[in-house]
This record gives structure tokens, sequence and C-alpha cells, in this order.
């Protein structure tokens, strides 16, 4: 997971932006062996309750595919309010067509 306030830095003035009406991703290619992902749910969200389980249901998400991704990205998955009512299979399609545009699961990212 991405933790450092640089890295988080390095995706804001560098990396590509993917979006959907559920989810934000940005993304930036890097020289590592790892996929890194970090999550940012805001306040508008709701309460610590409702971003947390946000936050879970990503995660667990990210868990299922990792697999499939590529090495040497840093990923920012920002969630938007639409994603506390999405089902399961909502949320799982908008991440993975977000991956898959940016190039996380392969290949060259659209532009």
């Amino acid at each position: 997971m991405l933790s450092s306030p640089k890295d988080f830095a390095a995706l804001q003035g560098q990396g590509t932006v993917r979006s959907n009406p559920l989810l934000v991703v940005r993304i930036y290619r890097t020289d590592l062996e790892e996929t890194r992902f970090g999550l940012s749910t805001g306040r508008k969200l709701g309460g610590a309750v409702v971003r947390n389980r946000v936050r879970r249901r990503i995660r667990e998400l990210i868990r299922v595919m990792a697999p499939s991704f590529q090495p040497g990205w840093d990923v920012l998955i920002i969630a938007r309010p639409p994603v506390i009512a999405a089902d399961h299979e909502a949320l799982t399609t908008a991440l993975h067509s977000l991956l898959r545009r940016g190039g996380i699961f392969g290949g060259r990212p659209l532009r």
C-alpha cells in the first residue's frame, strides 16, 4: 500500500487519471517490482463507519484482482459518493474497467 506523502505527491503531479461515476483512479508508472495501491475516502462519503466500509470493499476487490496486475505501478483510488449505494457487481466492474484502461492488467494504457 502507498503510505508516504511523497508517493501521493508523485501521483498528484505526474499521474494519469481515469474516472467513472463511482471511482477516480490516478496511475503512475514506477520502476518497482510491485504494484502499490492507496485509497482515498473523503468526508463527503459520510462518517467513519461508512468510509471504512468503502475501504474494506475496495481492498477486497484489489486482493482478488491482484494476481492479474502488471508490476511497476502506483495507483490511487478515490471513492466518489455514489460508491456507497453501489452493489458488488457494479463496484467490481467499475474498478476493473478503470484499471484495464490504465494498463494495470497488461498491455499499453489507453490514451
